[in-house]
């Protein structure tokens, strides 16, 4: 089942966040210290993918004109909206919620790297799903401690997560077909630095240092990829 390893994913992030929401009369300071942790060690995270990458100037540009793109198309923006409309059907009379944080920060750190796509990639191709059962392990703990720092709104980030995984799973076939097993690799470790710069950004939004707008830097993978075919092409 090609599906399998990225069904499993949406899943585990659904259970953990609904582990996390319940534990969520952790007291504040605790949640603060916890979360401040979870963003330092993003941080590391981020820094260790953008090392990945071997060519920065075509990483720089990317997220350069990708910032340019996603600015001019308000992609943070509507994230933000989505995740005020879940935030208005959900809440309840007074209570606090703040789902549309959840939402966004989860999408962009579960979608956003490389476990995702070699892992879709795998799933697709070989029927591996090995990659995404391993990411679907991280994701299932990341997604408790979110949720119970940043609520429910953790739980709908398994949905950007499965259409994300499973378009490049049901595609991988086709994705093959057209590109070079050598020029793949390269695509991948491009896309792994972009998307590393990213989520040292989230890393740094949740420590709390100035925000970054990190899904406007989206368009900055797709650019990348095809920064790296056209170089390729002409060499």
């Amino acid at each position: 089942m090609v599906l399998l390893g990225t069904l499993v994913n949406g899943l585990t992030i659904i259970i953990g966040a609904y582990i996390g929401v319940k534990l969520q009369r952790i007291p504040e300071k605790m949640k603060e210290t916890v979360m401040k942790a979870i963003g330092l060690a993003v941080i590391i995270l981020g820094i260790t993918m953008a090392l990945d990458g071997q060519e920065f100037l075509l990483v720089i540009f990317s997220l350069a004109l990708g910032g340019i793109l996603g600015e001019r198309m308000n992609i943070e923006g509507k994230l933000n909206q989505l995740g005020g409309v879940l935030e208005k059907r959900m809440k309840r009379g007074s209570e606090s919620s703040n789902i549309a944080e959840g939402f966004v920060a989860a999408t962009l750190l579960f979608v956003v790297g490389a476990m995702a796509i070699i892992g879709a990639l795998d799933s697709g191709l070989r029927g591996d799903h090995s990659v995404l059962l391993t990411k679907s392990v991280l994701d299932g703990f990341s997604s408790i401690i979110f949720a119970a720092t940043l609520g429910i709104g953790v739980m709908f980030s398994s949905i950007p997560v499965i259409l994300y995984q499973g378009s490049i799973a049901l595609g991988a076939a086709y994705i093959v077909a057209f590109v070079p097993e050598e020029l793949l690799d390269l695509m991948v470790s491009e896309i792994t630095a972009v998307g590393g710069i990213m989520i040292l950004a989230i890393g740094l939004n949740i420590v709390g240092i100035k925000p970054v707008r990190v899904a406007n830097l989206l368009p900055a993978i797709p650019l990348a990829v095809l920064f790296v075919f056209i170089i390729n092409t002409i060499a």
